[in-house]
C-alpha cells in the first residue's frame, strides 16, 4: 500500500483499500525515545532528533505517517514570546506573551519563517522527505485564534471579545499574516499534510457564535493558502461548531471522542461537505491507560461508524504505552481481514 497516496485519497473523500492509520496531532511516546536515540528538550530544537522522533511511531508501531513538531509554541516563540522547552516530563510551555508594551503595536517579524525554531521544523521536514520518501509527513501548526491567544493571553483574549473586539480582530489578522508566510514555506518544503490545531477555538473556551465571527474567517483564509492536504483539529466537544469546521475549506476535520462519528458523518451528508472526518480514538483514556483489547474495540467502532482517516482524538500523551499505538494500527488491519 502506498501510504502517501492512500492518505491523500482518503482526505479527498475517495474509496481506499484501507482507512489510513495516522496521528494528525502531536505524536511522541517516551517508550520510543531510546530506539530513536532522542531526548527532550533536544528533539524540540535539533532537526535530526526532531525527524527521528517524528518517524519513530512509524518505525516502532506502524503508524502511517511521520508527525512533527511536538508542541504548539513555535510560532509564538517566533513572535518573541518566551518558551520553556521543558524536559522529559514536560512539553514546551509559554512563559510570556508578546514582547510589546501595547498589544496594538505588535507586528509580524521580518522573515517570520526564519525565526525561532521554525527553521528547525523546516530542516526536519527536509530530512524526513529525503530519508523516508514513502511516508507521509504531517506537520502541525497553531490556528490563528490560538496563536492570538498565545500572543495576548487566552484569558485576556476571551475577555477582550466583549470589550475590545476590534483589537482581537487585529491580533488574529496579524497571527494569520504570519501563518500564511509559514504555510508558504511548508508549501515549498513539499509537506504532505498540514494539521492546524486550534484548541482555543473549542466551544469549551469560545462561544460558538464567536467562533463563527472571529476564528472561522481566519481559518478559511489560512486553508486557502495551502497547496497540500490539510486537517483542522479542534479539541473538546466540537459538535456545536462542526458545521463551521466543515465549511473552513480543510481536507479533514479532526474531532475528539466527545463527537459521535456517526452523527458527524450524518451532518457531512446533510450539508454535502467535501471535508472528511478524522479521529477519534480517545487519547486521555483509551490510548493512555486502557488495555490493548479496549484500544482495538474503540478502533473497530470508529471504523464501523465510517471514520475516513483513523487517528488519535488529540495529541498522544508521551507516557502512553507503545503497545497501545501498535494495537491502534493492528486493529485497523484486522478490520479488513
Amino acid at each position: 500500500m502506498d501510504l502517501i497516496e492512500n492518505l491523500k485519497a482518503a482526505l479527498n473523500g475517495e474509496e481506499v483499500e484501507k482507512v489510513p492509520a495516522i496521528s494528525a496531532t502531536a505524536a511522541a511516546v517516551e517508550e520510543a525515545f531510546p530506539g530513536a536515540e532522542v531526548s527532550w528538550p533536544e528533539a524540540h530544537q535539533d532537526a535530526e532528533q526532531m525527524a527521528r522522533l517524528g518517524i519513530s511511531l512509524h518505525e516502532q508501531a506502524g503508524l502511517e505517517c511521520a508527525r512533527i513538531p511536538f508542541d504548539l509554541t513555535a510560532e509564538a516563540e517566533a513572535f518573541g514570546c518566551t518558551v520553556d522547552l521543558g524536559d522529559m516530563e514536560n512539553t514546551p510551555t509559554l512563559r510570556s506573551h508578546a514582547p510589546v508594551d501595547d498589544i496594538e503595536d505588535l507586528e509580524v517579524p521580518d522573515d517570520f519563517a526564519e525565526q525561532g525554531r521554525l527553521p528547525i521544523i523546516l530542516d526536519a521536514i527536509e530530512i524526513l522527505k529525503n530519508e523516508y520518501p514513502e511516508v507521509p509527513v504531517v506537520v502541525g501548526m497553531a490556528g490563528p485564534f490560538t496563536l492570538a491567544g498565545h500572543l495576548l493571553g487566552v484569558e485576556d483574549l476571551v475577555k477582550m471579545l466583549k470589550t475590545d473586539s476590534f483589537v482581537v480582530e487585529d491580533i488574529v489578522d496579524k497571527a494569520l499574516e504570519a501563518q500564511i508566510e509559514l504555510v508558504e514555506a511548508f508549501n515549498d518544503a513539499d509537506v504532505d499534510v498540514i494539521c492546524v490545531a486550534d484548541p482555543t477555538s473549542s466551544p469549551e473556551l469560545l462561544d460558538p457564535n464567536d467562533f463563527t465571527e472571529f476564528a472561522q474567517p481566519a481559518l478559511e483564509d489560512l486553508s486557502g493558502e495551502m497547496e497540500m492536504q490539510s486537517i483542522l483539529h479542534i479539541c473538546g466537544n466540537s459538535r456545536p461548531i462542526l458545521e463551521g469546521m466543515l465549511d473552513c475549506g480543510f481536507s479533514g476535520a479532526s474531532v475528539e471522542e466527545a463527537v459521535d462519528m456517526s452523527e458527524a458523518q450524518a451532518l457531512r451528508a446533510d450539508i454535502d461537505a467535501e471535508t472528511v472526518m478524522v479521529g477519534n480514538i480517545s487519547t486521555s483514556q483509551t490510548l493512555f491507560s486502557k488495555p490493548t483489547d479496549e484500544v482495538k474495540a474503540e478502533v473497530t467502532q470508529a471504523l464501523e461508524k465510517g471514520v475516513n482517516v483513523l487517528a488519535p482524538s488529540c495529541g498522544i500523551a508521551p507516557k502512553s504505552p507503545l503497545a497501545n499505538i501498535k494495537a491502534f494500527v493492528e486493529a485497523r488491519d484486522e478490520f479488513y481481514q
